[in-house]
């Protein structure tokens, strides 16, 4: 028997709640709520689209290095407009090439045109590793049943 193939919802995603802004939303602002979140990227929304994505990343190269004021900038200003998304039935390595190839570690998952959810790299790690963990025992029960 071949191993199913994962895909983003529901392996990796499934009742989020992701944190959207809007693009007049002061750095500081969005930072606070990532922190309080305890996560590494928020999107940007208005009237259900996705403007932007501003993950801590972007924090450090767009702001910290920079020395701009995080009080006086918006996620507008320095946010990621238009990333790249994957939709919820795309594959987990599917998902994992992409974010290889283009050194993401965040990436918006859309259904139906609007923001599902978001999918981080760690998310994909964990998923592959128990996929992984899986074919071992599958293979092993194989392997004993002759």
């Amino acid at each position: 028997m071949l191993p199913t193939e994962r895909t983003i919802v529901p392996h990796c995603v499934h009742g989020q709640d992701p944190l959207t802004v809007p693009r007049s939303t002061i750095v500081r602002e969005a930072v606070q709520l990532m922190a309080k979140r305890r996560i590494g990227a928020i999107m940007i929304v208005e009237d259900d689209k996705l403007l932007g994505i501003f993950t801590e990343r972007d924090a450090m190269v767009r702001i910290v290095a920079e020395n701009r004021d995080p009080d006086a900038t918006t996620l507008g200003e320095v946010m990621t407009p238009d990333p790249q998304t994957v939709k919820a039935s795309d594959s987990v390595v599917l998902a994992l090439d992409l974010m290889s190839k283009r050194g993401f570690r965040h990436l918006p998952v859309m259904e139906g045109g609007k923001l599902y959810g978001i999918v981080s790299i760690r998310d994909l790690y964990r998923n592959v590793k128990e996929q992984m963990d899986d074919d071992i025992l599958m293979l092993a029960e194989t392997l004993i049943q002759g």
